[in-house]
């Protein structure tokens, strides 16, 4: 079998294609191409509440798409860790939008079912829509259910004891119910997936075979035979 070998300073194929939805992920973000500003201070992960808990930390995420490796920043546990507070955006000197960048990162691994080795998460990111577009809420046990299924059902069994305080207090039901006018909801989705996504530019500023570069001048000299991956 022939492998792929990557010439110095050239995106391997996987590469290419990751970049080009990664940056078409960019183009639906007002001042996604702020990327590009990026000077690595690490205000982003010194304000992170849960950097602690990645194995990349978000400055690590603009230097491994700077280096070309978008494929280990989907492999990594970041874009699942991320508490969605913001505050690395509210403290980006260059107003970059780090979070709303995690989030595209997450939709490609979706796309693309690329996620960490160990690290389940995404599955509880999965069965929450499938709650929401069957109740129209979420059902805390049976997200929690359907999880450790996917998982492993230790953990099921270890909550137990908390689930039953929550019942007890009110706060749990064994019993899902939907929300009045669920039809809507579905027409309302449905609606804004016919909805063609807007565009916060016109043209890709990432130019270039590396860096911050866009996969536009790249792929026109594949096309052209002069870049060959």
């Amino acid at each position: 079998m022939a492998l792929e070998m990557n010439q110095p300073g050239v995106w391997s194929k996987s590469e290419r294609e990751l970049r080009g939805a990664f940056l078409s992920q960019l183009e639906v973000i007002p001042g996604g191409d702020k990327i590009k500003a990026c000077i690595q201070c690490g205000t982003c992960t010194g304000s992170c509440p849960v950097s602690y808990a990645m194995d990349i930390s978000p400055r690590g995420v603009m230097a491994l798409f700077r280096a070309g490796d978008i494929e280990a920043i989907l492999r990594s546990r970041t874009i699942w860790v991320c508490a969605s507070c913001y505050v690395c955006t509210t403290r980006c000197p260059a107003g970059i939008k780090i979070t709303d960048i995690l989030y595209a990162l997450k939709r490609i691994a979706i796309e693309k079912g690329i996620f960490p080795s160990r690290f389940p998460v995404y599955h509880l990111s999965e069965q929450f829509v499938k709650m929401v577009n069957k109740y129209g809420r979420n059902y805390e046990l049976g997200l929690i259910r359907r999880f450790n299924f996917r998982t492993g059902l230790k953990k099921f069994w270890q909550m137990a004891p908390l689930a039953w305080k929550l019942f007890i207090h009110g706060r749990l039901s064994f019993r899902p119910s939907r929300i009045k006018g669920l039809d809507q909801i579905h027409k309302i989705i449905a609606s804004a997936q016919r909805e063609p996504v807007p565009v916060s530019r016109e043209t890709s500023e990432f130019l270039g075979t590396v860096g911050y570069a866009a996969t536009t001048e790249v792929e026109e000299k594949v096309a052209a035979g002069g870049n060959q991956a």
